[in-house]
């Protein structure tokens, strides 16, 4: 069993595979198993986030205190009506990235699958982040809507080394950023999630909510989507 909580959901994986209902023979549903477990296995899952104030513009949104300014018609409609703003990183870790590298010289089919399972894990964690943003939120009177991430719509990729920058990621989770603006280690995810003043989500039920097994609120009966 993995030292964390986190877990690489199968559906989730077979996603990323590109699967679509076809048949999977027994052989390779074990080794898909197998993987996952792996993947879990060597995974050293952490999360960061700082909220800010947010401040909306014609080109994008400020995150008041910092250099950042989120560019992009795509965002700015994400986040207007956003009090604040909050900036979010999360990964795998170094260990994943070297096993992820190791299946690479082996086994092209499973490395294919490692990655799968680690784009599933990395978004559980991405999750896990989201919900305890959802919970600060909801203990201030705020509402939240969806995280999101450089590389959607027209939110460039160059955000991120500074996203890293002020969330001290690289000392607090080992993650860096190339000059082409990629993440190392590759299953790591930023992204920015609105605070409003008024609820945001479309999710109408607990039950169909990906933040469900990681959220601190849903047991007081009043939940967030309200």
């Amino acid at each position: 069993m993995p030292a964390h909580p986190y877990i690489a959901d199968r559906a989730e994986t077979l996603r990323y595979l590109g699967y679509t209902g076809q048949q999977v023979d027994s052989s390779l549903n074990d080794r898909i198993d197998l993987l996952i477990g792996e993947c879990e296995r060597t995974a050293t899952p952490g999360f960061r986030y700082r909220i800010f104030p947010a401040r909306i513009t014609s080109t994008g949104v400020v995150v008041e205190g910092t250099s950042l300014v989120l560019e992009g018609a795509d965002i700015r409609a994400h986040m207007t009506g956003a009090r604040e703003v909050a900036l979010m990183a999360c990964t795998l870790g170094l260990a994943n990235e070297r096993a992820q590298r190791r299946y690479a010289t082996t086994s092209g089919l499973d490395a294919f699958v490692f990655g799968a399972a680690g784009s599933a894990l990395v978004e559980a964690v991405a999750d896990a982040c989201n919900a305890a943003i959802v919970a600060e939120a909801r203990s201030r009177g705020l509402h939240c809507n969806w995280r999101y991430s450089p590389g959607y719509g027209d939110l460039p990729l160059s955000a991120q080394p500074a996203i890293v920058r002020i969330l001290d990621a690289t000392r607090a989770l080992g993650v860096t950023v190339t000059d082409s603006n990629l993440l190392v280690p590759a299953k790591t995810v930023t992204a920015a999630v609105g605070l409003f003043d008024t609820p945001q989500s479309d999710r109408r039920s607990c039950a169909n909510c990906s933040f469900f097994r990681y959220c601190t609120i849903r047991r007081e009966g009043n939940p967030c989507y309200r």
